[in-house]
Formats: structure tokens, sequence, C-alpha cells
């Protein structure tokens, strides 16, 4: 019995690997995004859970995780997307597939771009990074790093990006300030923002730095280096047991280092810090190692196939459901005391929020009504195979 377990598991891990798609990638990136939509979008930004909020500054939450986790993804999703273009001889192959993972990181910067602009399109004050910016930027010198160099090459780039970045954050001094800081708006990374970018390029709330800045990227790209070191792993010959052991026993050693330099370098989602891209690195690790077990190894399927559908459309609901509200919000409705409200505002207040005596259930409830309505969406474009790619 041992035997032929052994016998199918390889067999199956053979087949995942030629056809070049893991369901268990898809239900983890449709899973990220699900909870990322759920996150963004709560029916009151006035009444949330402390875990679906960001950490104010130092430290995190479980949803500090989500973005990390979906660039962690972008990488192990280039190995298998790229492999076939990397193992292929001849310059002119490599070329076209450059070409193609150039097109579709301006294609990414320019949709997150669009959603900044709209809907008032003044190019004087639009904030220039955001979320589809640093995946484009992730995504295309990852892309070019996996093409360009082998597996210990990409080792030795995670660690100058991590170790180099920590000791540019905590030693070079700050022009204009004069010491190395980590505070919000006079750390290097957010000099480095405003220099490059501007007051009037950053994120509105912060005003003279930005999340998803320039600087930050860098250490952002090393988690996508995780990705494409896993993603290596999985299409390796190993056994599906051996390549589950060895990430949970990695994923565990970096979310142990992650909380030890958290100690000098701390985990700071803002500023995407080095030991903050360990820590997520290794519970994204440990997440895909359990999902690849029980789906693709134990072939455990149920409950899956409605977060598949978020995973293989994950691009078109991120941009459509940062999109939609928005429009909504432009529609107004007028309210029987004459005041008019945005509609989105308008279906809320009066077809969720009486239905619940606790505002943050109420608010919370928003949100998952959002995602269920695209998982009606998203579930019959899967089953009519409608896959739109970026």
């Amino acid at each position: 019995m041992q035997s032929s377990i052994s016998t199918r598991s390889a067999s199956t891990q053979r087949s995942e690997v030629s056809s070049g798609r893991l369901l268990s990638l898809d239900f983890f990136r449709g899973l990220t995004v699900a909870a990322m939509v759920t996150v963004n979008n709560p029916g009151d930004w006035g009444y949330i859970y402390a875990p679906l909020e960001h950490a104010p500054w130092n430290g995190w939450t479980p949803t500090d995780l989500i973005f990390p986790f979906f660039l962690f993804i972008v990488g192990v999703s280039i190995t298998f997307a790229l492999s076939g273009g990397k193992e292929r001889d001849g310059q002119m192959g490599e070329q076209r597939v450059v070409g193609k993972i150039v097109k579709r990181s301006i294609t990414l910067f320019l949709l997150g771009l669009f959603l900044n602009f709209f809907p008032k399109f003044d190019i004087s004050i639009v904030r220039i990074p955001g979320v589809l910016q640093r995946i484009a930027l992730v995504y295309l010198a990852c892309s070019l790093i996996f093409l360009k160099t082998t597996p210990r090459q990409q080792v030795y780039i995670l660690c100058g990006l991590l170790v180099g970045y920590w000791l540019s954050m905590t030693v070079i001094p700050v022009p204009g300030v004069g010491y190395a800081n980590l505070e919000p708006e006079t750390n290097l990374a957010a000099w480095f923002d405003r220099t490059i970018l501007m007051p009037a390029h950053v994120y509105k709330p912060a005003k003279v730095w930005d999340p998803e800045g320039l600087f930050s990227t860098l250490p952002a790209i090393g988690t996508g280096l995780l990705g494409i070191l896993t993603g290596t792993w999985l299409r390796s010959d190993r056994s599906a047991a051996e390549k589950v052991a060895w990430l949970f026993a990695v994923g565990c050693l970096l979310t142990l280092g992650g909380l030890i330099w958290d100690s000098f370098f701390p985990i700071n989602k803002a500023l995407w810090t080095s030991s903050y891209v360990l820590l997520a690195g290794g519970l994204a690790m440990l997440g895909l190692a359990l999902c690849y077990w029980l789906i693709d190894v134990q072939h455990y399927k149920r409950g899956v196939l409605p977060f598949v559908a978020f995973g293989v459309n994950a691009i078109t609901v991120f941009f459509l459901s940062g999109l939609i509200p928005r429009i909504m919000t432009l529609i107004h409705v007028t309210q029987p005391d004459g005041t008019e409200i945005g509609s989105k505002e308008y279906l809320y207040r009066n077809f969720i929020a009486p239905f619940f005596a606790d505002p943050k259930n109420a608010s919370l409830a928003g949100a998952l009504t959002f995602v269920l309505i695209w998982f009606g969406i998203l579930w019959w474009m899967y089953r009519k195979n409608v896959i739109i790619k970026v």
C-alpha cells in the first residue's frame, strides 16, 4: 500500500510540473485576493476590527500579511510561467519572453496609475506609487532575475537586498535630518520618495512618504525572490513529502529569523523592512506548503474551487474591486430628508447596517457581501473558462 501511494504521488507531481499549474497555488492566490478585497472594502471605515486594520507603524496584523503573500505568489508563479522560456535555446526566444515581461509590467503599472487618476484625472496631484505599481516593478525585476540567474545567485541577490536595505536604513544619515532613523517622516525611504516623486505624488494621508514607495520596493523584490526559490523547489524532481517537509522547515526558520531581526530592525509594512520580508515570506511559505499538501498531494477539494475562481482572475478582481466602489460613490442617491449620498453608502446604510446592532459587525458584513458578489461573478467566469489575462 505504501509503495502504491508513493508511486501515485510521484506521477501526480510530474503531471503538475509538466502542466505548469498547481491547483493549490491558484487557491492560495484566490484566498489572498479575497482577503485583500475584504480589508479594502469595509462597510464603514470608522468601524473596523483590529485584525482587519494595518499596524499604525511598527508591528503587524493579519492584514499586513496580505500584500507580501501576493508578491510571494507572484514569485512562485514566475517559475511556472517562465521556465519554458528559460530552458528554450536561442536568443530570439528569450528576447520575446523579455518583451512579454516588459509589456505586462507596463500594463500593470498603468492600471494602477489609472486607479490613482480616477476620478479627478489631475496629473499635478496624482499619486504615482500604488499596489499594482509595486506588483509591476516586483514582477519585472523578479522575472528578469529568474531568467538571467541561477537559484544560488538568486539567494545571493536576496541576501544582498535585505542586508543592504537594513544597513541603508539604519546607518546612512538622512539628508536634512543628519542621522539615520526609522520614524515615519524622517527615514531614508521617505526622504528618497519625496525627493524623487515630490510630496504631491505620494500617498496623500501620509503626505511626505509612501507605503508603496520606490526605495522600499527593493526589499519587496526580496519577497518575490522568496517566491521564486519556493517555486523552483516545487518544480524539482523531489518527492512531494520531501518538498513539503523542507518548505515547512525553511518557512519556520524564516519566520523565526524575522522575529529575531525585529529586535533591532522592526517589522514594519510601510517600510517593508528586512525583518518583515522574512516573517511574511516564512508564513507565506508555510501557508503554501499546507495548501500544496492538502490539495495537490492529498487531493482535498472541498471548498477549494470558489477560491480558485478568485485566483485565476486575481488582477481583474483587484482592479475592478477598487474601481467599482469609486464609481458607485460618484452616483448620488437622494434620501428622504433631501440629502444626497453615494449609492455605495446608501446601499450599506439601508440594506446591511440596520440588521446589525454592533457597527463593526455591520461593517464586516458589508465587506463580506461585496466579496460574495464577486464570488458569484468569478464562479460564473470560471465555469465559462473566462480568464482575463493582463
